[in-house]
């Protein structure tokens, strides 16, 4: 078994990282991986990016976003989070035994004094709480099994970063179920080991289960590896343009009264914006909505475009930052 350590805490990398790993470097074994990302929220491949995560919240706590390749909900990482991922070039059709894949983690817990166990159909639990979330991505036979183990993360920025807006949105994402979460150091005997602690722990245990070889990365690992991170994860179009189409339906109340904004996205492209409320003003707010028609769904490109608008006569009293509010967080 080849054995990666990715060195970086950046998540754009180590999924890229994980991708190419999976493509080239299972061809020679299978593969153990163990990585720490800094603080960001994971989607699943199928996920509505807006639907799942606080926008406003992780911009202002620079909080990344990126997407896997495999299916599932949303999670957060933090510097306390372990992530691993096991490749195998197993059968394809036992893909999803999630059950299977998971067994090497609870018995490296075990080891060390913890009792967890699988439930569902993908989590860890310690006494009945989630501690780790499992996905999958299979193709031509070969399995990406991959889980962030939570160690000591800080579950009120998790609970804030993934606390979506109240406003009504309507898409064809697979939508996360929030589960009542535990970390694993809260259960450990020893209260003194740190979360690099857990991960050498854990790489020792898979070497003696499995026998592993630290793999180096090439120049040409290196540079493909880069191509990955541009095309996947530094890509707004990987992240937020592969959102299913939905509608979002946003209201405000201000001082120049309620504006409601109802919004329709295509991949992560606005393609109708509809104003309504007991608003004044003196220009047609249909002008707005035409500007907006093509621009990218996010606060930056909305505020670029409507920065040279006199805003106040659309909407008498208001602001821009107001108005941005209430199209986007």
């Amino acid at each position: 078994m080849i054995y990666i350590e990715t060195n970086t805490n950046d998540p754009r990398y180590n999924t890229a990282v994980e991708l190419y790993a999976f493509n080239e470097l299972a061809k020679k074994d299978d593969i153990f991986m163990l990585w720490i990302n800094e603080p960001c929220i994971v989607v699943g491949k199928n996920q509505n990016t807006t639907e799942e995560i606080n926008q406003k919240y992780c911009d202002k706590n620079n909080i990344k976003i990126v997407r896997r390749v495999s299916g599932g909900g949303a999670v957060y990482h933090d510097l306390n989070n372990l992530n691993y991922t096991i490749i195998s070039n197993g059968n394809g059709e036992k893909a999803f035994d999630f059950k299977s894949f998971s067994k090497p983690v609870l018995e490296a817990l075990s080891s060390l004094g913890v009792d967890a166990n699988f439930t569902g159909r993908n989590d860890l639990e310690i006494s009945g709480k989630k501690f780790c979330g499992n996905a999958q991505y299979v193709r031509s036979g070969r399995i990406m099994h991959h889980g962030c183990l939570m160690f000591d993360v800080n579950t009120g920025v998790l609970s804030e970063a993934l606390k979506v807006s109240k406003d009504k949105i309507e898409s064809k994402g697979i939508k996360s179920v929030r589960s009542r979460v535990t970390n694993i150091k809260e259960h450990l005997p020893n209260q003194d080991m740190t979360v690099l602690d857990f991960k050498n722990a854990l790489k020792k245990f898979m070497n003696k289960k499995f026998g592993m070889n630290d793999y180096e990365f090439t120049e040409k690992d290196l540079e493909e590896i880069k191509k990955i991170q541009e095309e996947k994860n530094n890509s707004w179009d990987w992240v937020y343009g592969k959102n299913p189409n939905f509608n979002i339906k946003r209201n405000r109340r201000l001082l120049t009264g309620k504006i409601e904004a109802n919004i329709q996205v295509d991949n992560g492209i606005i393609t109708g914006i509809k104003f309504f409320g007991d608003f004044f003003g003196v220009m047609d707010v249909e002008d707005i909505a035409k500007k907006l028609i093509g621009v990218k769904y996010n606060k930056k490109e909305i505020t670029n475009v409507l920065k040279d608008i006199d805003i106040n006569s659309y909407f008498l009293g208001a602001k821009l930052d107001e108005v941005v509010d209430i199209i986007v967080d």
